[in-house]
């Protein structure tokens, strides 16, 4: 990894998984830096192959940069990995597309910060105001969600939302370990199985305004075969463990 170093002026970081994000990262970027100055942020450059590197160091953004593609697990470890080297107390992941509003940072980090909740979701589907994703998507979403119910007893309604804050104890856990692929569901799934507390807030999420989202018909009926199973599995693991 190549670390850009910065200096550690905030207790929450904001972190930014980008990959080939060269037409939205300095837009993101810079709305962080003028609107919200009070947070830390990081850059997980995930081996972009367009100009995503070299924005940030022309620009001279606080980034990480890995030598490949980690996929988006990988990066998003690889920001809690920073995240617990620095000593934050708060991490929020922001998704390098633009579709996640800074604008709701605070909401989602605020119960943290008042002790009242280990991991905050922000979720499109609590008020269903702004951009709710493709009906395709919906569907698939609805289908997980019913199924962690279903598993644990929670109800949780945006389980693919990538716009989450977490406390210490997630930073530590998911700087060790991150599912890899298409994590979301996992991660709070796992949440649920440690009994920590978890928070759904509504936010409001942008359409992606440039690029186009890598996950296509046939990635869209392999995520959600791989995580339906994943799911269960680790369903499984956690009963055989108590």
């Amino acid at each position: 990894m190549t670390y850009s170093g910065s200096t550690k002026k905030s207790n929450v970081l904001i972190i930014i998984p980008a990959y080939n994000e060269g037409e939205n990262i300095k837009n993101i970027v810079e709305e962080l830096r003028s609107g919200y100055p009070q947070y830390d942020y990081v850059v997980i450059n995930d081996g972009s192959s367009d100009d995503t590197g070299k924005i940030l160091r022309e620009q001279g953004y606080n980034h990480v940069t890995c030598p490949i593609n980690l996929g988006i697990g990988g990066a998003i470890q690889t920001g809690y990995q920073y995240a617990k080297e620095k000593g934050y107390d708060v991490a929020v992941q922001l998704d390098g597309d633009g579709q996640h509003d800074p604008a709701y940072i605070g909401d989602i980090v605020q119960p943290i910060l008042d002790d009242e909740a280990d991991y905050v979701i922000g979720s499109r589907f609590v008020n269903k105001e702004g951009f709710q994703s493709s009906v395709t998507r919906r569907i698939g979403i609805r289908f997980l969600s019913a199924l962690i119910t279903v598993l644990c007893l929670r109800k949780i309604k945006d389980v693919t939302s990538g716009f989450r804050a977490v406390n210490k104890f997630f930073i530590n856990a998911f700087a060790s370990s991150y599912p890899i692929d298409y994590p979301e569901p996992e991660a709070i799934m796992d949440a649920v199985m440690r009994r920590k507390r978890i928070m759904e807030l509504p936010v409001v999420m942008r359409e992606r305004e440039t690029g186009t989202s890598s996950i296509n018909l046939r990635r869209s009926v392999y995520y959600m075969i791989k995580v339906t199973l994943d799911i269960i599995v680790c369903r499984i693991s956690y009963g055989i463990r108590r």
